[in-house]
């Protein structure tokens, strides 16, 4: 089956799906998106997923053209015309085709555009025996720089911090914050475990709150494991008793070594294997029907 991306109205091939080279969204990174998953036919947290592109949209003065509702039905059509089972979907709105200044103004048309895919982001032996991680020097956006909660288009901050972590051999590296506290990594969420309660970052320490995040500390609490957002530093990292990490596309990944140092006994743990079970399960039978 050809690929079909939505693009401004139209379901297009991949090779037709073309922007202007005047986007907003490709000269600035002026623009919002959001990246979802799909299960079974089924699409994860669609709602959630939408909800925070329009929260993100709204802080940045961007109009999407299409009602959230009218949106969220063409995201389920695409994935429909697109016939995956499981994937990757990739919502994007930009503020779309200007001139060469900043002005906002001049971009009278904004871009959107929906693709469904594939995606994987690491090896699966990460999976089975867990990631080995580095902190880098690159430091995350201050919030009052950059609001952390806008998933925007401009994820510089992030691939500066990846590069640094694949030049140095990793496939992902923690951030910090300019107090030197943990933030999150270049993608995804981060969680210890620590006095056998499951432990996170708040979001005022300047990281996305990640909805997969979310969903996690759900499942904590359903299992009966203490949950807690706190300030974590290297220190309360390296002594940690587990560590993984969420993301919608990473899904959970299991980390056993942070900066040389062995997390609890270097193995995957009992309490991230429980959430990873039944996280599992949750996403096999939940979700918004498209096939």
């Amino acid at each position: 089956m050809e690929q079909k991306i939505f693009l401004n109205g139209e379901f297009v091939s991949k090779k037709e799906a073309r922007i202007s080279v005047y986007d907003h969204g490709l000269l600035y990174g002026d623009g919002v998106f959001e990246g979802l998953r799909s299960y079974n036919g089924r699409i994860f947290k669609l709602q959630e997923h939408m909800d925070r592109l329009y929260k993100s949209a709204k802080y940045i003065c961007l109009d999407i053209p299409l009602k959230k509702e009218k949106l969220i039905e063409t995201v389920i059509k695409t994935a429909h015309l697109n016939g995956y089972t499981d994937c990757y979907i990739r919502v994007v709105v930009t503020r779309g085709e200007g001139d060469l200044g900043l002005d906002p103004d001049k971009c009278s048309n904004p871009t959107i555009f929906i693709i469904v895919d594939k995606i994987v982001l690491y090896p699966d032996k990460f999976y089975k025996e867990g990631m080995e991680v580095i902190t880098v020097p690159t430091q995350r956006n201050a919030s009052h720089n950059l609001e952390p909660q806008v998933k925007s288009l401009n994820y510089l901050n992030n691939i500066l911090a990846k590069i640094e972590a694949k030049n140095a051999g990793f496939e992902e590296a923690i951030m910090l914050n300019r107090e030197g506290f943990i933030t999150e990594c270049t993608g995804d969420n981060i969680f210890i475990i620590e006095g056998n309660v499951l432990k996170t970052p708040p979001a005022y320490m300047g990281f996305l709150g990640g909805i997969t995040r979310k969903v996690v500390m759900e499942i904590a609490e359903k299992l009966s494991i203490g949950v807690r957002e706190e300030v974590i530093s290297r220190y309360n990292l390296f002594n940690a008793q587990e560590c993984f990490l969420t993301g919608t596309a990473a899904e959970i990944i299991p980390i056993v070594k942070v900066d040389g140092r062995i997390i609890g006994d270097g193995k995957i743990g009992n309490v991230t294997n429980k959430i990873r079970t039944a996280f599992k399960k949750l996403i096999e039978k939940e979700g918004t029907p498209y096939l």
